[in-house]
């Protein structure tokens, strides 16, 4: 099954490597192996966590403190709404999901 980040989830992504990257470089090679690890999660089972709400759901990453928010297309495709620090802002990422088709 694929996947496809919504532009704001794969900008979250890309600033979290480098943030990672920029406390140790290796780590943000970690957290980008983390976050396709719970991608992989979600495509291979992707109603295997509960839903959030309407249709949303979260696949955690192991090591750090962020979930990946999603939802399956129609089409079978998994839609990555974010790539969401788990301790702040909550719920920001609601707006996205509007824009389903």
């Amino acid at each position: 099954m694929s996947f496809l980040f919504h532009p704001e989830a794969e900008a979250e992504f890309w600033q979290a490597v480098d943030y990672y990257a920029q406390i140790r470089p290796e780590l943000g090679h970690e957290f980008a192996m983390e976050t396709y690890a719970a991608i992989e999660r979600a495509t291979e089972f992707p109603e295997a966590w509960s839903e959030l709400e309407d249709g949303i759901r979260r696949s955690l990453l192991n090591r750090f403190p962020y979930g990946i928010l999603y939802y399956q297309k129609n089409d079978g495709v998994v839609f990555i709404v974010a790539v969401a620090h788990l301790h702040r802002v909550p719920d920001y990422w609601r707006g996205r999901y509007r824009e389903r088709e």
